[in-house]
């Protein structure tokens, strides 16, 4: 690990592992295929020599990216996916088989919650827990249990998993803990602090930052004993344990399933990726500093924020990422307030689906993301109509109270 600090690292990332011409990013490659000099070295390349053949399995331009990613989250190795999602898919769908058992947090982003459910259709036995009590956790275990996951924090309801407590539990235990690391972003923790064994991220969202690329990736920080996990193939039981998650994740999430993450989106990412801790101290301050100003306006009724001291875990965000709080935010408005009226009349937040993003973003939840389970569920999940998720950008502050300000009082 180099001594550099986190962005001075990135930033020449690329330059120090050699360029052509002495430019300072990896250049785009763009080739479907590789070719071969020598047949043998095209063999050697099938059977594990690091390499490039065919751009399905990654590029060098995807490679750079994985190195800076790993780098980021404190790890060993990387492997990149088109999405997000193809990242979640790819790690349950290449460790969990039918008949295996998994805990996970009840409090997760809407399209995991629907891969779950393709998860129990093909016979993975799935527990659904409240995750910011590691003994909710700790007793939903059974015999057949095997894998943990949860996010850092969750959207939109901002809630924060006991993520410490979960990865020492595990640990001792003997499981794969995954962590999707998303919304907090490895510059707020990395995974690893939390003991995870596979941290995953949506390179989508604040790390490529500026709602231009689409990109994912699960990354092994080290510290799970792949020896003692029961679904690795015997083909990939070859050479140092440590390498046997990450091996079977990128043969059967890439080869197989073709989830390839693109060199022209990956040099977008890694591009954005350089500014990422500019980024994030501007927007957590903005989404700080609108959280106490919405949580003292008469026509709010409810923040959920980290920042705010009357977040269940106020304290807890404090310790875990610093000071920082995320810049995601559920808001509800008054029962008064017409909620699409009330979107109509913002000029400065953009009515959007994305998180993440340079720009502020807002939606209604109930009316949209959260459409589809209907009312009941959403009862239950505590959505009323007129909450709105709101993902906090880098515009001048004054200008973000001042839009809030004008569209409440219309």
């Amino acid at each position: 690990m180099s001594k550099n600090g986190f962005t001075t690292e990135i930033l020449h990332s690329d330059r120090r592992t050699g360029c052509e011409f002495g430019a300072v990013h990896q250049p785009l490659h763009p080739s479907a295929e590789y070719a071969f000099a020598d047949a043998r070295e095209l063999a050697a390349v099938f059977q594990g020599k690091p390499g490039f053949s065919y751009s399905r399995q990654g590029t060098p331009t995807t490679a750079a990216l994985e190195k800076k990613l790993t780098h980021m989250e404190q790890g060993i190795g990387s492997v990149s996916f088109a999405t997000g999602m193809a990242a979640l898919s790819a790690t349950f769908f290449t460790l969990l088989k039918a008949g295996d058992h998994l805990i996970c947090s009840k409090y997760i982003f809407g399209n995991t919650n629907s891969l779950l459910g393709t998860l129990q259709g093909l016979g993975v036995e799935i527990t659904l827990v409240d995750a910011t009590d590691v003994e909710a956790v700790k007793q939903a275990k059974r015999s057949n249990t095997i894998m943990v996951f949860t996010e850092t924090i969750a959207n939109p309801g901002t809630q924060i998993a006991d993520l410490e407590a979960i990865g020492e539990w595990c640990k001792t235990e003997g499981l794969l803990y995954v962590v999707d690391n998303t919304l907090s972003t490895p510059w707020l923790s990395p995974a690893r602090l939390f003991g995870a064994g596979l941290a995953v991220n949506s390179l989508s969202k604040h790390i490529a930052g500026h709602g231009n690329a689409l990109g994912g990736m699960v990354t092994d920080t080290g510290l799970f004993d792949w020896s003692r996990y029961p679904n690795i193939s015997s083909a990939y039981q070859q050479g140092n344990a440590k390498g046997w998650g990450l091996t079977q994740i990128k043969k059967k999430g890439l080869r197989d399933m073709g989830g390839t993450l693109s060199s022209d989106a990956a040099h977008r990412v890694a591009t954005g990726m350089e500014t990422l801790p500019l980024r994030m101290a501007k927007a957590c301050d903005n989404a700080c500093q609108l959280a106490h100003y919405l949580a003292g306006h008469p026509s709010v009724t409810t923040v959920l924020y980290p920042g705010l001291s009357s977040h269940p875990q106020h304290r807890r965000a404090t310790s875990l990422f610093n000071g920082r709080y995320g810049t995601l935010m559920g808001v509800e408005l008054a029962a008064d307030i017409d909620v699409f009226d009330f979107l109509n009349k913002l000029k400065v937040v953009v009515l959007s689906t994305h998180l993440g993003d340079t720009r502020s973003l807002t939606l209604p939840v109930a009316h949209t993301i959260y459409y589809e389970m209907g009312a009941e569920q959403r009862a239950l999940m505590g959505i009323g109509d007129n909450l709105l998720r709101i993902s906090i950008g880098i515009e001048d502050y004054a200008d973000l109270e001042g839009d809030f300000a004008q569209a409440l009082e219309a």
